[in-house]
């Protein structure tokens, strides 16, 4: 089993350190028999290289079992055509990552908020508004005139039936509940074949219940009352925004777990940036990229059909609540004394015992 390991910009070499360290203690415990792959990108490999990106990098990910990406410091890049290239857009655009799952769990004490959350936002990945990642050539944003600026939103009825039917499936194994996130009322085309879609889909889902909410209303609803809601699934740009809300409704951006998912491969990234302001201090939470990765090993058990590595993930993910649910085991920026290092370092012995 191969696992590609980009560690990215500003805290991302501190926060992958500790999930390269718990994936060697589960490697062990699991029997995995894991090959790690660490390579250097961003503005690390920009400087040395001339690129933040390695040329053959979409080939190697394509062909590794699964791959983990820290964080990017994409608004420090030059231009693509200077070497700065968002390897995150890269990836979703090149290898049809066109799923991006992410949980938001309450946590008695962290999350003062919503304690009782406990949803999955369900988010299409390669169209919609981020207009620079919505097309296959060129970009979805231009300027008529220095004094105009454009930009093109995206929806088609293949990725809007895809993304739903992921939704759907995952409801099937929770509390058989959707709420779709829209905008019809005013975006009636590209909103309106979304939801046509997505109903066409819930068509096929007879034991699933689906509930439709304007994304400014459901801004309002997940500090009101997040535990109602179950599976969100929405477009690109709503799911960006709703996501990073529930997230800090958790208790911290740094809780904040995601998988980017194709039909054939996974890859595991935190929701948070770079931070490069807490960078080289100790003091970041490693929390969402150890959840996506523990993420992506249930992924890759379930495809590959192998125990041990859906053993694993649920050891992980078991592990780190463990280790969060004292609250004199926490990171900083939630309450805790622990530093970066020292969490991971703990995360790892609970593995051991769990």
């Amino acid at each position: 089993m191969e696992l590609l390991i980009l560690p990215g910009d500003g805290i991302g070499p501190e926060i992958t350190a500790t999930v390269i360290e718990c994936i060697n203690t589960l490697d062990k415990r699991f029997s995995l028999n894991l090959q790690l792959y660490v390579e250097e990108i961003g503005l690390a490999r920009l400087e040395k290289h001339g690129s933040t990106m390695p040329v053959d990098l979409l080939e190697r990910a394509k062909a590794v079992d699964g791959v983990i990406l820290g964080p990017l410091s994409t608004a420090s890049y030059p231009p693509s055509d200077q070497g700065g290239i968002n390897i995150s857009r890269e990836f979703r655009q090149k290898l049809d990552l066109f799923a991006n799952i992410r949980p938001c769990i309450g946590r008695p004490e962290i999350s003062k908020f919503a304690p009782q959350m406990d949803l999955i936002i369900v988010r299409e990945n390669t169209e919609g508004f981020l207009a620079d990642r919505n097309m296959t050539f060129g970009c979805g944003e231009f300027m008529p005139t220095e004094d105009i600026a454009l930009a093109v939103r995206k929806i088609s009825a293949s990725a809007s039936r895809r993304i739903a039917q992921t939704a759907f499936k995952l409801a099937q194994r929770r509390k058989k509940k959707v709420t779709v996130v829209h905008k019809a009322n005013s975006l009636k085309l590209s909103d309106g074949l979304f939801l046509r879609e997505v109903k066409r889909v819930a068509s096929a889902f007879k034991d699933i219940e689906l509930n439709e909410v304007f994304v400014d209303a459901m801004a309002a609803l997940l500090i009101r009352s997040p535990e109602k809601f179950d599976v969100v699934l929405t477009t690109n740009l709503f799911g960006d925004i709703l996501s990073d809300e529930a997230a800090e409704l958790s208790g911290s951006l740094g809780l904040a777990a995601s998988l980017n998912e194709s039909e054939e491969l996974a890859v595991a990234q935190a929701a948070h940036g770079s931070a490069p302001d807490i960078s080289c201090q100790n003091k970041a939470n490693p929390t969402g990229l150890m959840l996506s990765t523990a993420m992506l090993f249930e992924w890759i058990g379930s495809k590959k059909n192998n125990s041990n590595m859906l053993k694993a993930g649920l050891c992980y993910r078991n592990s780190v609540e463990h280790v969060l649910s004292n609250s004199q085991t926490r990171t900083v920026d939630i309450g805790g004394n622990l530093g970066t290092s020292k969490y991971g370092q703990l995360v790892a012995d609970v593995i051991q015992t769990i």
